[in-house]
């Protein structure tokens, strides 16, 4: 009996040990992520100027960005929110469908696939200053490939619908990659048992795609979507430095109306910006939340 109560009480005994090997998780989760994101909720309440101390002032800047017509604000975040969703719409598309389709040609085994495969994610680990600046050569009026090949003289830049096209490709060739890979092993996980049967009863190999592959990778497939439109949300680098925002506005996103105003030229306005940042991650997280909730009545 006394044997018991000791290993009882051996077992209650607290042990520091696995709260060490988390704690620099949790100490880098606090300073980088929960304090910023806490301090920015309370920065978007306030009249601020990123030198002087914060002064409440209630829901004054959501009002102005969200409701006041008049204000420049208003106009700023709903042309950048408008030119935002116009991205991810535009573009998120291709992110999933380009990729699935290089994944199931290379699950094909084709000769030299193992090549293909790493030659197709290599641009993923470019950063985004070096995409883009091989892309302006690319693009360029009088020198670029494009132009001299086609025989045209397409402003890339400065002319819609050109300039969205511009950002959309650079955008897709930058992170095929990483949706691309994701599709490789879930492809590779298909028991292909269950597709030998189908194509020995007469399956054709478009039916098997869609009745058997696609809803084998759902999960993944899911994964990728949620993922890709908060990262296209996101979008900044692109339109910043292939387009300046151009033509008129027209590809000014929601992520550079807020830089400039927090650190732009002139006084800075952190307040109106934070606001502006608050709302993008709420747009961000009910897009998020609402397909993951269509997933799961799917699956019910």
């Amino acid at each position: 009996m006394a044997d018991i109560s000791a290993a009882i009480k051996r077992k209650k005994k607290f042990k520091i040990t696995p709260y060490l090997f988390i704690a620099p998780h949790i100490i880098l989760f606090i300073v980088f992520f929960l304090y910023p994101l806490g301090y920015g909720i309370f920065a978007s309440f306030t009249k601020w100027n990123l030198f002087n101390q914060p002064e409440f002032i209630g829901l004054e800047n959501y009002r102005l960005i969200l409701f006041e017509k008049d204000s420049t604000f208003y106009r700023q975040f709903w042309n950048g929110l408008k030119n935002t969703v116009t991205f991810v719409i535009i573009c998120v598309p291709f992110q999933i469908i380009i990729p699935l389709l290089i994944a199931q040609a290379l699950n094909l085994k084709p000769k030299g696939h193992r090549f293909f495969q790493s030659t197709i994610y290599m641009p993923t680990l470019v950063s985004i200053t070096a995409v883009t600046l091989t892309w302006m050569f690319i693009f360029n009026r009088t020198l670029g490939l494009f132009n001299n090949m086609l025989g045209t003289d397409i402003n890339w830049y400065g002319e819609q619908p050109y300039a969205w096209m511009t950002v959309v490709i650079v955008t897709i060739w930058w992170i095929a990659g990483q949706n691309m890979i994701i599709y490789v092993a879930a492809l590779e996980g298909i028991d292909k048992d269950i597709l030998e049967a189908a194509q020995i009863d007469g399956v054709n190999m478009f039916q098997r795609f869609f009745r058997i592959t696609l809803p084998s990778i759902r999960f993944q497939l899911v994964y990728t979507l949620v993922i890709s439109i908060i990262q296209q949300f996101n979008i900044y680098g692109q339109p910043l430095m292939l387009t300046g925002g151009g033509p008129n506005e027209t590809t000014f996103v929601l992520l550079m109306y807020i830089r400039n105003l927090a650190f732009g030229t002139g006084n800075s306005i952190a307040g109106v910006s934070t606001a502006m940042s608050m709302v993008l991650g709420l747009v961000i997280c009910i897009v998020s939340i609402f397909q993951l909730i269509l997933l799961r009545n799917r699956e019910a």
